[in-house]
């Protein structure tokens, strides 16, 4: 069984569905993917910079990490359709859910729903952000967020949406166990947290963000963040209303690109919320543990995401910092939520 989320803190049982997963990529497919930046080793501070990080960020520890080739840049729709077109691999959110699946996930007693409403609840689909024209409580994300069947990685935004003209965007809507498979694919994986992070600083040392403290207001734009009132209203003083363009903007010190804002980003690790002040100090490599815990929604194990997107702003959501965790699910798709890839050396 899988759980997806139909809004976050809601969750629904269903079938894995297998895919059909053909063959990996060529050399020549590989060759026509993201460039990789080689990542060198070193040790690192890992946690929050000052006192504003949220309570999973604390600890500051000190973890060394071996030096490791990363993508340049989030993968991008272009790249995930030249793996969909080499597989025929099928994403989560491109997968039904049976009635009976959707019924057993109920808690007990809940009455069945009435049939158009079960209609939907059984289509495929994922979560899409659908901002409201006003201002609305950050403490009900269902103001923002809504399960629209028919949603994919090919129709991001519903399913009137397509991928005209985006093919550079970061492709979203892909679930942890499809950045598993494309990373798979294409001889790569997903970065550990502690990874991303020591990429995300670009060889900078207790800095907020990958290209130092400078505040996101200041000076030209840094990344793609959420500019004026969230969710309701974006005046797009970066240029962008939802994901830009990779590379839209500077790189950071190892020459990695949007290592803040545009979408979050999978990686490898569960998360857990207590993980750093459990963690071993002096870590070398650490894989993150061995479950995932949540105290805000213990009947659910979520991985780790990374890098904020382009709905974050200090008002809601401050993402974007490098010592930032957020979590989701393994099966569930977002309109903010993307991934990019990491290689080990000696496979270079």
């Amino acid at each position: 069984m899988r759980t997806i989320n139909l809004l976050p803190g809601l969750a629904l049982l269903v079938a894995c569905a297998g895919n059909p997963g053909k063959q990996d990529a060529t050399g020549a497919e590989k060759d026509s993917l993201n460039k990789m930046v080689l990542i060198p080793a070193g040790t690192f501070m890992m946690g929050a910079d000052d006192s504003t990080g949220m309570a999973d960020e604390y600890p500051k520890h000190s973890v060394a990490i071996a030096s490791f080739w990363m993508d340049e840049h989030e993968v991008t729709n272009q790249e995930f359709a030249a793996f969909v077109k080499a597989t025929g691999y099928v994403t989560t959110a491109e997968k039904p859910i049976s009635k009976e699946e959707l019924l057993a996930s109920l808690p007990p007693g809940t009455p069945e729903p009435d049939s158009s409403v079960l209609a939907d609840m059984m289509a495929p689909g994922a979560l899409v952000f659908t901002p409201p024209d006003h201002a609305v409580s950050f403490n009900d994300i269902s103001q923002w967020w809504t399960f629209t069947p028919g949603t994919t990685w090919q129709h991001p935004e519903g399913p009137g949406s397509n991928l005209d003209n985006r093919g550079n965007l970061p492709v979203t809507q892909v679930s942890w166990l499809d950045a598993q498979a494309y990373a798979k694919w294409a001889g790569k994986r997903l970065p550990t947290e502690a990874e991303w992070e020591y990429a995300a600083r670009g060889a900078l040392s207790g800095k907020l963000y990958p290209w130092g403290d400078e505040a996101l207001t200041t000076g030209k734009p840094k990344a793609n963040t959420w500019n004026g009132n969230f969710p309701y209203n974006n005046t797009k003083t970066d240029g962008f209303y939802g994901p830009a363009p990779v590379k839209s903007y500077s790189p950071n010190g190892y020459k990695l690109y949007d290592m803040s804002g545009n979408v979050w980003e999978w990686c490898e690790d569960w998360y857990d919320a207590n993980y750093y002040v459990q963690g071993e100090k002096g870590a070398q490599n650490p894989p993150g543990p061995a479950a995932g815990f949540d105290p805000d929604d213990q009947g659910q194990a979520k991985r780790v995401i990374r890098g904020g997107s382009f709905m974050c702003s200090d008002e809601y959501c401050r993402g974007y910092r490098v010592s930032a965790r957020m979590k989701s699910t393994p099966e569930s798709g977002l309109s903010n939520l993307g991934f990019r890839c990491v290689r080990a050396v000696a496979a270079k």
